[in-house]
C-alpha cells in the first residue's frame, strides 16, 4: 500500500513534488521529520489492530480443529451434532470428520469447513461431538484415512457424509448440500453416518 506524502522537495520549477512512501515505513524521511513518522506509524498502528479486530472473528468461524468433547452433547448442551459413524473397517489410520454449513458456497469448500475431530481410526462404530455455532443446517463429511498418510487413496480410505447420501462417478464424491443438510436447533442433534469404501 502506498500513500502520497509530500514531504518538503522543491522541484527545479518551485513546484512541491509528490512521494509516495510504503505503509511499512520502509521510506526514509527528511530531517526534522521524526513527528511526522511517529504519527503516521501511531496511525498505521491503530489501523491495523481495527482490521485484526474486525476480522478475527470472521476468520475464527472456520477451520476449528478440537477434540472429541462429549460434554458438549449432553442433555441441555448446545448446539451440536453428535455423530455415530458405523462401518469403520480397521483400526489403523486416521479418522477425520469436519462440519460445514450447509449452502452452496461452503458445503466442502477448501478452508470453510468450521469443525474437525482428527483421532486413530478404531474398527466397527465410533462416536463423536460437534458443536455448531448457532441452530442452522449443518453437512458432516467423514473420512477414513487407512494407511495415515494423508492423502485421499481412492481405492483404499473410506469415506461417508450426513444423510447418507449416494455416493458414484457422477458426483465425483460431492453430493448436494442440498442431499447432506441437517436441521440443528439450539440442542443436541443426532445422525448416523455409515461408512463406505470401494
Amino acid at each position: 500500500m502506498t500513500l502520497p506524502c509530500s514531504c518538503g522537495n522543491t522541484a527545479a520549477n518551485g513546484a512541491k513534488s509528490v512521494h509516495y512512501m510504503e505503509a511499512e515505513m520502509n521510506t526514509t524521511f527528511p530531517k526534522g521529520s521524526i513527528g511526522m513518522k511517529k504519527r503516521l506509524t501511531a496511525v498505521f498502528g491503530a489501523l491495523a489492530a481495527i482490521g485484526l479486530a474486525t476480522a478475527s472473528p470472521a476468520l475464527a468461524q472456520y477451520r476449528n480443529e478440537i477434540r472429541n468433547d462429549m460434554s458438549h452433547c449432553t442433555a441441555g448442551s448446545g448446539p451440536a451434532v453428535m455423530v455415530t459413524v458405523d462401518g469403520v473397517k480397521a483400526s489403523q489410520g486416521k479418522l477425520r470428520i469436519q462440519s460445514y454449513r450447509a449452502n452452496s458456497s461452503e458445503w466442502l469448500a477448501k478452508g470453510k469447513w468450521l469443525s474437525r475431530i482428527e483421532v486413530p481410526a478404531k474398527a466397527g462404530t465410533m462416536t463423536f461431538c460437534l458443536p455448531v455455532p448457532d441452530a442452522g443446517t449443518y453437512g458432516i463429511a467423514v473420512r477414513h484415512d487407512l494407511n495415515g498418510n494423508g492423502k485421499t487413496d481412492i481405492m483404499s480410505d473410506g469415506g461417508g457424509m450426513s444423510n447418507n447420501p449416494s455416493i458414484n462417478i457422477f458426483n465425483l464424491g460431492k453430493p448436494s448440500y442440498t442431499k447432506v443438510g441437517v436441521p440443528v436447533g439450539d440442542t443436541v442433534k443426532s445422525i448416523r453416518i455409515e461408512m463406505k469404501y470401494m
